[in-house]
This record gives structure tokens, sequence and C-alpha cells, in this order.
């Protein structure tokens, strides 16, 4: 009777692994194939035309400082990201006012938007003004518009959860003043939200093409500019070789945050546990 059970949760769970590896081949194939496309001497006549990092060298001697205004963009995004979205999303959460939902709704206004749209918009505000036209500070203000929703709402969610307001009126009848308990207990819980919202600005702000290609200038392209040139304007090789530096540059970063968000997360976990046996 068992047996007859089993069978078909067995199928089931064949079905859902090849379901599953399926999708992950859909994916991952043409990224393989990208980079190997990059790594060979001719796309068309495939490995058997040997393999070669001539493109590589090509592209980082051309492309070089588009890979390091995409890393100056991306943190200099994060820092005011943090600065400016860890506040607000704070006080929103402390705040059960309609007001401070009309505020939250109009922040996640610009990912309604089109990036060409809210670019556009930019430029006929601030256009005008040659030198921050022309400057990477013009891409930075456009990637903080466009990011910073992501931040106040992953920090605005673990703050709405944590109780916050019972913690820290404990610590104010303790003598605890604003700042000391903004820094030992608000920031302290707040960590997953931080860690989850800079995560998102990172690698939004180093993949986003829409807005940056609306606002760059011949002398400030980031990674995905410099990428669409490389496709649009030169071989396919050239092309697939800077997908390999992109990699090469995000995927350290992305890992790293990952690895620092499950560090935090199991933090937590280990936090609510010892709270639990008490």
């Amino acid at each position: 009777m068992n047996a007859l059970l089993d069978a078909p949760r067995r199928l089931i769970s064949l079905g859902q692994w090849a379901v599953t590896l399926a999708l992950c081949a859909f994916l991952i194939v043409p990224v393989v194939m990208s980079v190997m496309a990059g790594l060979t001497v001719n796309y068309f006549r495939g490995i058997s035309s040997g393999l070669t990092l001539r493109w590589l060298e090509q592209v980082w001697t051309q492309y070089r400082p588009s890979v390091f205004l995409s890393l100056e963009v991306a943190l200099a995004t994060l820092a005011i990201t943090l600065v400016i979205g860890v506040p607000a999303a704070y006080a929103l959460a402390r705040s059960k006012t309609r007001m401070a939902r009309l505020v939250e709704e109009l922040l996640v206004l610009p990912i309604a938007l089109p990036g060409l749209a809210s670019a556009l918009a930019l430029i006929v505000v601030y256009g005008g003004f040659t030198a921050f036209r022309t400057s990477a500070a013009f891409i930075v203000v456009g990637h903080v518009v466009f990011t910073l929703p992501f931040m106040v709402r992953a920090v605005a969610a673990v703050a709405a959860s944590a109780d916050l307001r019972t913690l820290e009126e404990g610590a104010a009848s303790l003598g605890a003043t604003f700042w000391q308990r903004f820094t030992t207990i608000v920031l302290p819980n707040l960590k997953p939200g931080i860690v989850a919202g800079a995560l998102a600005v990172v690698t939004l702000s180093i993949g986003e093409f829409n807005l940056t290609w609306m606002l760059h200038t011949p002398d400030t392209k980031t990674l995905p500019v410099g990428l669409a040139d490389t496709y649009a304007s030169l071989r396919i090789e050239i092309g697939s070789a800077y997908t390999i530096v992109f990699f090469l540059m995000t995927m350290p970063l992305l890992i790293a945050m990952q690895w620092l968000g499950v560090d935090v997360t199991g933090q937590r976990a280990l936090r609510g546990r010892a709270r639990s046996r008490r």
C-alpha cells in the first residue's frame, strides 16, 4: 500500500526536478555561451577556432574607466540612500498617520515610471546646469531617485515588524537619549533590512541601463552603457568579453553582500531563540 502511495509522489518529485533543471538550463546556457564567445578566436567557428584572452585585454584597455565609474556611482548611490533612506524608513514605520502612508507611496512613484521618463524629467529640471549635467554626480542623482524606494521599503518592513516603539520606550525609561536608542537599539534591529536594501541598491545601480543611457555623456559611460556600445558597434566577441568583465566585477560584490545578508539573518535567528528560551 505504501509503495503505491509513494509512486505518485516520486513522479511528482521527479517532475519538479525536471522543470527546475530545465529552467536553470534555460537561464544559464545563454550566459555560458556568451562567456565562451568572449574567449574564442572566432565566435562563428566556435571553440574549434581556439581560445584567446585578446578580447578581454582589448575590452579592459578600452573600457576600464567605465568599470571603475560604475563602481563609484554604485557606492555613492548606496551611501546617499543609506543616509536618506534609513532615517526616512524609521520615521515612516513609527508614524501611523495617513500623511506617512502618502509619503511612502510617493517614494515608490519612480519605480512605476519608465527609466527614460525619470531621466527626461531630471534633464528638463537640471539640464541647464552644465557642470552638473556633464558630471557623474548627475547619474548618481538619477540612481538615487530610482533605488531609494527599495532601501526605504526594505528597512521600513523590518522596522514595522521589530516593535521598535516598545524597545525604545523601555530604553528611554532607563535614561537613554534618542541618539543612544537609535545607535544601540534601532540600527541593530534594522540591520537585516539595511543589508537587503543595500543589496538591491548596488545591484540595481550597477545594472541600470535605461535611465543611465539618457543621463550619461561620452565622458560618463557606465558598465551597461559600454556593454550596449560594444554589442552595437563592435564584434560579438568584444561584446561577450565585456560581459565577462561585467561578471568579474559584480559577482564578488554580490556574493559578499549575500553572505553578509545570510550571516545577519542567522544572527537574528539565534537572538530570537535565545529570547524565547528566557
